[in-house]
């Protein structure tokens, strides 16, 4: 397969849990209608982005990965012959919990999951309150559409997973967000261009929208959308979504246009790893 079409979805907490599933539901049917083979919504999207707050209630929301999530949303794949990346908070067992997203190929199948595996811990993101670091490594999963890898938000800060992920062999990363302004608005603009170009792949990041203020009030923070899809040349594909509106961006995707650049660019051939020595340094 060429050409790839692909959506991410970009929305805010809606307040209860069926009703965000529901909602997520229709992105990809409205998405599949739309011809998309392939969907990821954005961070946690089961529900509000808690990392505003340290609250063991919202502990509540994790779930297995063969959970009642990921079940319904492995019918709907199957139903829509739609390959779909679902980011949730997993459950390993009581008090053993994961930032996670899980692959599930367009038959249906649970291909496996990603672990979140840089973990922050500042003002607005205490996440280390609610997830160990990932333990999975960087899988890539061969899918109907071709090999996904996943990166979750605050990963996108280390290249060292983005470069994991192209030797493991995936052709389109999809790196869902729960990304509010401030320094990170600047990193936006460049990391996941930047990303894409050193690896000569596609980059695919959804993000939250708006503010969750009727979960959190005036700790909410407003997250800025713009999500968006960016080539193997680091250019983005068409128009980066809604800064303020909920959204679902469909793109198509060229896959041919991995071997184009990487033939024009070896950064590949020229990689020292024997040289880079500090790196895996503890």
């Amino acid at each position: 397969m060429s050409v790839v079409r692909a959506a991410i979805t970009q929305t805010t907490w809606t307040g209860d849990q069926a009703s965000m599933l529901d909602k997520h539901e229709g992105f990809a049917r409205s998405a599949a209608a739309e011809g998309a083979q392939v969907i990821c919504f954005q961070e946690l999207f089961t529900g509000p982005y808690f990392g505003i707050v340290e609250d063991a209630r919202y502990y509540a929301y994790a779930e297995p990965v063969d959970g009642p999530t990921v079940q319904r949303f492995a019918a709907l794949a199957a139903e829509l012959g739609m390959v779909m990346v679902l980011p949730i908070y997993e459950e390993a067992q009581p008090g053993v919990y994961y930032n996670t997203a899980v692959v599930v190929d367009a038959d249906g199948r649970v291909l496996g999951s990603y672990r979140k595996n840089h973990i922050p811990n500042l003002d607005s993101f205490w996440e280390k309150f609610y997830f160990r670091p990932g333990n999975l490594g960087y899988p890539v999963f061969r899918t109907a559409v071709g090999a996904i890898g996943v990166y979750i938000c605050y990963d996108r800060h280390f290249p060292e997973g983005w470069r994991e992920l192209a030797l493991n062999g995936a052709q389109i990363v999809f790196n869902p967000n729960a990304t509010k302004p401030g320094l990170s608005n600047r990193l936006w603009d460049l990391e996941q261009a930047a990303a894409a170009a050193a690896n000569g792949y596609f980059i695919a990041a959804p993000n939250r929208v708006g503010s969750e203020t009727n979960e959190f009030g005036d700790k909410a923070v407003p997250f800025y959308g713009t999500s968006q899809f960016v080539d193997p040349r680091g250019d983005f594909v068409g128009d980066r979504g809604s800064t303020a509106e909920e959204e679902v961006v469909i793109r198509d995707l060229d896959l041919d246009l991995i071997r184009e650049v990487r033939n024009a660019w070896q950064f590949f051939r020229d990689r020292r790893p024997d040289s880079y020595t500090a790196i895996a340094a503890p």
